[in-house]
């Protein structure tokens, strides 16, 4: 009797193993945008850092010089101008109209479009259209998109990314004492790119590589090279893989 109750509790460890969903096997959130584009086809494999916790992020193509292309998707917050915590006037927090200019301002100059109250982000009235936006995922995702138009010229896919209140020794919730746009960001947003150059020989897949980061308030789109002073913001990530079809 010992030895069949022993081998029930094995194979219900087996099944349990096995699962689909579980923590050894789960599979990627799977996100879909832009699927009328006519261009090359461009999937994204995002797997999470240890540090990551609902954080903000853009991707986008842009020339082998730098000239934006267009975005391929944008965390829906971003895009909509509406945060689920951006309304606490009830006396606790609801979805409500909110703009954060420190989160993505890399991306957010390379699109250049400027609102009528000078900033670079989306408002509830001028919404990046749902084609290239969602939810921000939680977990491990792979975003599988097109570009609007064939690409024949090198170019590069790019992230950005950022975790707001990630507060560490070198960007101190003191450092810009009152720049609440500074605050809402802590660690500035990083950037990551992968050139295809070569369209007649594609790689399998390409690696991004972190390039800099974004200005800690979001007052210019300039690429900052050093990350002496990153640390959680850079385990956000565990890697960022490109295949181009």
């Amino acid at each position: 009797m010992k030895n069949i109750f022993l081998l029930i509790v094995i194979f219900v460890l087996a099944l349990t193993a096995c699962k689909p969903g579980g923590k050894s096997g789960e599979e990627p959130m799977l996100i879909i945008t832009n699927a009328q584009g006519v261009g090359s086809k461009i999937e994204l494999e995002f797997k999470k850092g240890k540090a990551h916790s609902h954080p903000l992020l853009a991707i986008w193509l842009e020339t082998e010089d730098g000239g934006y292309i267009q975005t391929l998707y944008v965390s829906e917050s971003i895009a909509k101008g509406i945060f689920q915590h951006g309304d606490s006037t009830s006396g606790k927090w609801l979805p409500g109209p909110l703009r954060r200019p420190s989160a993505l301002p890399y991306w957010a100059r390379k699109r250049n479009v400027q609102e009528a109250d000078g900033l670079y982000v989306p408002t509830p009235d001028t919404p990046i259209p749902d084609a290239y936006t969602g939810p921000t995922p939680q977990d491990n995702f792979t975003l599988k998109t097109k570009a609007d138009q064939i690409l024949n010229s090198p170019f590069k896919v790019m992230l950005e990314i950022n975790q707001s209140f990630d507060f560490n020794e070198f960007w101190t919730s003191t450092r810009f004492s009152g720049d609440r746009n500074y605050t809402a960001s802590a660690q500035p947003s990083l950037i990551y790119e992968s050139e295809i150059v070569d369209h007649a020989n594609l790689k399998n897949v390409y690696s991004m590589k972190v390039i800099g980061h974004g200005h800690f308030d979001g007052s210019n789109g300039q690429l900052f090279t050093d990350l002496g002073g990153h640390t959680t913001a850079l385990e956000i990530v565990s890697s960022l893989k490109v295949v181009v079809k």
